[in-house]
């Protein structure tokens, strides 16, 4: 299975100045944490990672310390055209693909070996969890238009997994119609094309803020002790 991990942002809901990425959790950077994670999925035997250049000696860097063999594709300006260029970049023979987003470091590697399980059987798939807060849609104005029903609302994670012709397929037409997405599930949403939501466990969490870093610690850390 071949699988492109997400690693082009810039860090700046982080305020650290650099790519969230390169920030250490409990002695190892975030993306060293990814990259064990999705080392220990029997799934995977290719590994993709979309960055940007001014990172690419730092984040191949990690990459060596970890003793995972992965390829290096260069992102763009936005999510949606990262994964355009890292469809763009795998091989010719891949047939289905995980994308990943980097920051959700402490994912499980059976969650990545269930979404590459049924994307072979011919199911998109997305990881995601049930929304647990009442949710309340805004006006600009911030006042309160509706409440959504919380049995029917998940929140989208990653890993999604996709066939990679289908993919591709999403991303031509969301350049033809200047569709704009923050996940690839939304393409196959916008076409009619059915997309599966599996359950991931609360801690696959993606690392975006300084109080993301604290949850990573203690999670990692409560882990370590079991």
């Amino acid at each position: 299975m071949h699988l492109l991990i997400a690693a082009a942002g810039s860090g700046k809901r982080m305020g650290g100045g650099r790519n969230k990425l390169l920030l250490e959790v409990e002695g190892r950077s975030v993306l060293a944490w990814t990259l064990g994670a999705v080392e220990s999925a029997d799934s995977v035997d290719w590994i993709g990672i979309i960055g940007q250049p001014c990172d690419k000696k730092a984040i191949i860097s990690i990459a060596k310390e970890c003793s995972v063999e992965t390829h290096w594709i260069n992102g763009g300006a936005t999510r949606q055209e990262s994964v355009q260029l890292g469809l763009a970049g795998l091989p010719l023979d891949a047939e289905f693909v995980l994308i990943h987003d980097g920051a959700r470091c402490l994912v499980e590697p059976a969650l990545l070996d269930k979404c590459a399980e049924l994307v072979k059987e011919g199911v998109s798939v997305i990881a995601a969890t049930p929304v647990t807060d009442t949710i309340k849609k805004v006006s600009k104005n911030r006042f309160i238009v509706e409440t959504p029903n919380r049995s029917e609302l998940w929140a989208a994670q990653t890993p999604q997994a996709f066939s990679v012709t289908d993919l591709k397929r999403g991303h031509e037409q969301a350049l033809v119609n200047n569709w704009t997405v923050t996940d690839d599930a939304s393409l196959f949403e916008r076409l009619g094309w059915p997309v599966k939501v599996i359950q991931a466990s609360p801690s696959n969490i993606k690392v975006t803020t300084p109080f993301d870093l604290l949850i990573a610690k203690a999670l990692i850390s409560m882990r370590d002790e079991c």
